[in-house]
């Protein structure tokens, strides 16, 4: 049965929202989580699911990071096949386009993840990684944790930040974390040219905003959901985009130092990060699906490491850096 937020035959995709008093009240156990773990929008969910300690109260299945085909995303046949994804252990399900027709039969979208299910009442609670990143991590606050509840007190989305976090998530979205999307799909070498100066422009701008605010987080001392909408990007920027998407103006280790500091405090000291990164998922989905962009599916084994150890917890030290490309520079963010 459809949900009575969704249509039949819709292309829309699913808006609900797990809450207290709601159609999908929080209850443990209940919901069921499918993502890909190369997936930066679904990188996102999955983080909240560890930073605030949800691993216990959402299952989760991820589906292959290749092949795509004319059922969307696979699930392979054992979980011995592809290490890390896993059977759909709830459904059984080949395809992932199969969980949302058991919602609508009729959908007319794309099979995306994350795709979050309600097991109780068998329909999709949403689809959209914005959506969730903002209301799923206190959506569980009210339910006790065989944890230590001191997770509880993270807010992603703390009410003296969010003129400044609504503010940096307008550029950053369209700039950084589809930013990439729109250089790396370029079909045209005009196209690619207009889409790479914002992207180092925006680049430039975090990287300043971050020594600005002297770290450890992008807005100072407080984790918010900034970090994780980052984080989903520049984690694949220099071992996927700079090759694959050809933003190779500059990589983050070298053109942005303060950017990397971030990046290597978040990987290697916050509990969440390094957890829900799996290179092999994220490498071989881009270049082993994008075969208009990668017709060989050869994946280079670099850079590595992957990520840099040396973490510098005094970030006076830190260069800011910048590209400085004529382009790039004449680009208003």
């Amino acid at each position: 049965m459809a949900s009575e937020i969704h249509k039949y035959g819709t292309d829309d995709g699913w808006h609900g929202k797990i809450e207290e008093g709601g159609q999908f009240p929080p209850e443990k156990d209940r919901y069921h989580l499918y993502i890909g773990l190369f997936c930066p929008f679904a990188h996102r969910v999955n983080l909240v699911r560890h930073i605030k300690h949800l691993t216990s109260f959402i299952t989760m299945d991820v589906v292959r990071p290749y092949p795509k085909d004319g059922g969307g995303w696979r699930f392979p046949a054992t979980n011995e096949e592809y290490p890390n994804a896993t059977v759909d252990s709830f459904f059984g399900s080949k395809f992932l386009s199969e969980v949302y027709f058991k919602d609508d039969p009729d959908y007319k979208g794309k099979y995306s993840v994350p795709l979050l299910w309600d097991k109780k009442t068998s329909r999709i609670v949403n689809n959209e990684s914005a959506e969730m990143l903002r209301w799923l991590p206190d959506a569980f606050n009210s339910l006790p944790s065989p944890d230590d509840d001191n997770f509880k007190n993270i807010d992603l989305y703390p009410a003296a930040l969010r003129q400044q976090i609504d503010e940096i998530t307008s550029w950053m979205q369209s700039h950084i974390n589809t930013g990439v999307y729109k250089a790396g799909f370029a079909r045209t070498q005009e196209t690619y040219e207009v889409a790479i100066p914002p992207l180092f422009a925006a680049l430039n701008k975090i990287e300043a905003i971050l020594a600005s605010n002297g770290g450890p987080y992008v807005l100072g001392a407080h984790l918010t959901e900034l970090d994780l909408r980052l984080y989903a990007t520049i984690i694949r920027f220099d071992t996927v985009y700079v090759q694959h998407f050809k933003t190779n103006l500059g990589t983050i280790r070298h053109d942005y130092p303060t950017l990397n500091n971030w990046l290597k405090g978040l990987y290697w000291r916050v509990q969440g990060f390094r957890e829900s990164t799996d290179f092999k998922h994220i490498k071989e989905n881009y270049t082993k699906s994008h075969g208009d962009v990668n017709p060989l599916g050869i994946t280079p084994l670099g850079p590595w490491p992957e990520v840099e150890e040396g973490y510098e917890e005094d970030w006076g030290k830190v260069r800011v850096g910048e590209v400085r490309h004529p382009k790039v520079l004449e680009e208003k963010v």
